[in-house]
C-alpha cells in the first residue's frame, strides 16, 4: 500500500521534477508543467495519463481507480494511495512525466537508461524499485 509521501518520493526522483502549491493542493511538475496533483486530505493522488490509461486503470481496479473529470473531459485519473503497492503507483506517475517532460529530458533520461560498459545500466533504479520503498 502506499501513501502520500511515498508518492512524493517517487514524483521528486524523477528527473527535473519539483512540487509547487496549486490553488488548495500541492502539485508535482516537470518544467513547470503539472502531471500530477494532490488533494487536501492526503489520501488520494491525481495523475495525468491519457484517456486509453484512465479506462484501463479503471477497468483494472476500479476500486483504486476512478476517472478525473474537468466538465465532460476525463483530463486523468484519480489514484487512492492505500489501494496500490508503490510500485504502481511509480509507473503511474512516470507515464504523467513522460506526458509533460520536455523532449530534452526525456532524451537525457533515455540516455542516461542506456547500458553501460560490459551491459551495465548507469541510470539510478526505477522509482518504486529502490530496496526499502514499500
Amino acid at each position: 500500500m502506499s501513501d502520500l509521501e511515498t508518492a512524493r518520493g517517487l514524483a521528486l526522483a524523477l528527473p527535473g521534477a519539483a512540487e509547487e502549491p496549486h490553488f488548495d493542493m500541492a502539485s508535482f511538475r516537470v518544467r513547470g508543467k503539472i502531471f500530477a496533483t494532490v488533494p487536501p486530505g492526503g489520501d488520494l493522488l491525481h495523475v495525468f495519463v491519457d484517456e486509453a490509461e484512465v479506462h484501463a486503470c479503471v477497468a483494472e481496479n476500479p476500486a483504486a481507480f476512478e476517472p478525473l473529470r474537468w466538465g465532460q473531459r476525463i483530463r486523468g485519473l484519480r489514484v487512492r494511495l492505500a489501494a496500490l503497492p508503490a510500485g504502481r503507483v511509480a509507473e503511474l506517475l512516470e507515464e504523467a512525466w513522460r506526458r509533460k517532460a520536455p523532449r530534452r529530458l526525456l532524451a537525457e533520461a533515455a540516455a542516461a537508461a542506456e547500458p553501460g560498459p560490459a551491459g551495465r545500466r548507469l541510470d539510478r533504479p526505477r522509482p518504486g524499485t529502490e530496496p526499502g520503498v514499500r
